[in-house]
């Protein structure tokens, strides 16, 4: 199956919004809500630091990535802040779809890497993202990479 991508735009904030606030409901993990994570995107989504690609049509699945100047290459460094495809749509092809339009778009704009963070947990996603070729070990020495967290929020 072929499914039909694309990279969202600011119009698309709302459909983004909802696909996002439906991920972190699935998985039982605080949103500020759809009116909220909207406003967020569209002003993300105008600037060239995000980009999102949309999966089906309608909407179905994302791919929402951050682009970060890096001191290591000239080009920047991608990472895969979310990707989400509705439970209803897993298992046929479009999120194998949307992140190689999401590499793609990433190539195009000269990343010289695509960063992704997995929780432990969640071995579907390891086992998904090392069928599209990326790594949980650094290729040069083999080590396990890790990735460390500390919010800076209230209350933190």
């Amino acid at each position: 199956m072929t499914a039909a991508t694309r990279r969202a735009t600011p119009h698309d904030a709302a459909r983004l919004a909802e696909l996002l606030h439906a991920f972190n409901t699935e998985f039982d993990t605080a949103t500020p809500g759809v009116e909220v994570l909207a406003e967020r995107l569209r002003t993300l989504l105008g600037g060239t630091s995000t980009f999102a690609v949309l999966g089906g049509d309608p909407a179905v699945g994302l791919a929402l990535v951050t682009l970060r100047p890096n001191v290591w290459s000239d080009g920047p460094v991608a990472l895969l802040d979310e990707m989400y495809v509705e439970p209803s749509q897993r298992g046929t092809g479009i999120g194998g779809a949307i992140l190689a339009h999401m590499v793609e778009i990433c190539r195009d704009l000269g990343a010289a890497a695509i960063e992704i963070n997995v929780d432990e947990s969640d071995a579907d996603a390891m086992r998904f993202y090392e069928r599209h070729g990326f790594s949980g070990v650094d290729p040069d020495t083999g080590e396990r990479a890790f990735f460390f967290y500390r919010a800076l929020g209230p209350g933190a």
